[in-house]
């Protein structure tokens, strides 16, 4: 029996980007993990067979303290996806000038280190906006990921400000982080854009549970295993169950953090499960990534999208127009 296809996919958010994210000024000396996250990472995925697509930030590509690590992505049989260049999550707020110097740019260093050129597209906290569309779409991109559909953005927000230290400007800054409640009524599985310029984009957000909108990317369900792993395994079949009677394979999201434990990344306590040690941490994935093999052939992100232009079915459209709300958002 031929299994439906899942796209798997990890952002290489650094050190740097969530401290920036967070408002911690330690952000501006660029301190990274990536030297010693990725080759052990590179390592536990090749055990297990699989390939995915990494997205890159591109200020990290063009720092050599990083080259190495990263240069070791393509050789490994991954995907290389454009992060953007300095992982902001307002990048939605620039005119579409900025945006397209701000993909210009991290194209440029991913593809120097990577030898790569990235056609896929991620928005840092899930961020985007019709220019940011219409500039994918000028470079030939094949398809962005930047939606998470979801109703608990707000909630997301609310905790994340009450963790932070953000003065008033800058909490209007991120005002937008994580997304509004109107997000949830964006579709799980993968669709298509319908642009302002007449144009199309296929669309595979980080999926969420059909109908529930409920995320279930590994470090939700880490969160969940917090409390309860026989709760987190129920709660990742319930979801995959949901995929399939809905009639997709989910684009399942990794971060590093679900690899670091907290003495890796100290100054990162203030994420959730940032308590749990890193060898449970690695069990933990393993267990997930196994149960998601039973059900799916896992796949990169760029050729599952591929695989759905050529699939026997056209995908929905959706309009991406000016919109009172004119982006999706999270947090990655």
């Amino acid at each position: 029996m031929i299994k439906p296809r899942a796209a798997l996919s990890f952002d290489l958010d650094n050190l740097w980007s969530y401290l920036k994210t967070h408002g911690d000024a330690g952000w501006v000396d660029y301190p990274s993990y990536l030297p010693r996250l990725l080759p052990p990472v590179l390592d536990w995925f090749a055990g297990r067979r699989l390939r995915l697509t990494f997205f890159v930030v591109g200020r990290d590509a063009a720092r050599p303290e990083n080259a190495s690590a990263l240069a070791a992505l393509a050789p490994a049989g991954h995907e290389i996806g454009n992060h953007s260049l300095e992982h902001e999550p307002w990048l939605h707020t620039y005119p579409r000038r900025r945006i397209a110097a701000e993909i210009d740019a991290a194209e440029q260093a991913i593809t120097a280190v990577t030898g790569v050129r990235p056609d896929g597209f991620r928005g840092p906290g899930f961020c985007w906006s019709p220019d940011l569309l219409e500039v994918l779409a000028d470079r030939g991109y094949v398809y962005d990921a930047s939606t998470l559909p979801t109703f608990l953005g707000p909630l997301g927000r609310a905790y994340y400000f009450a963790r932070s230290r953000f003065e008033p400007e800058e909490k209007a800054r991120r005002k937008g982080l994580f997304g509004g409640l109107s997000d949830g009524l964006r579709p799980s599985g993968p669709y298509v854009w319908a642009l302002p310029s007449g144009r199309r984009l296929t669309e595979i957000p980080v999926t969420t549970i059909p109908v529930l909108k409920t995320p279930f990317h590994l470090s939700y369900l880490m969160y969940l295993a917090r409390y309860s792993e026989s709760l987190m395994s129920a709660y990742l079949r319930l979801a995959l169950g949901a995929c399939r009677r809905a009639g997709f394979g989910p684009s399942f999201l990794l971060h590093p953090l679900d690899f670091l434990g907290p003495e890796d990344a100290p100054g990162l306590a203030f994420f959730p499960g940032m308590d749990i040690n890193k060898r449970k941490k690695m069990r933990l994935a393993g267990r997930v990534l196994d149960e998601l093999a039973e059900r799916f052939e896992i796949v990169p992100l760029g050729e599952y999208a591929r695989g759905l232009a050529a699939g026997p079915r056209p995908l929905r459209v959706r309009p991406a127009g000016i919109v009172k709300t004119a982006r999706a958002g999270g947090s990655s």
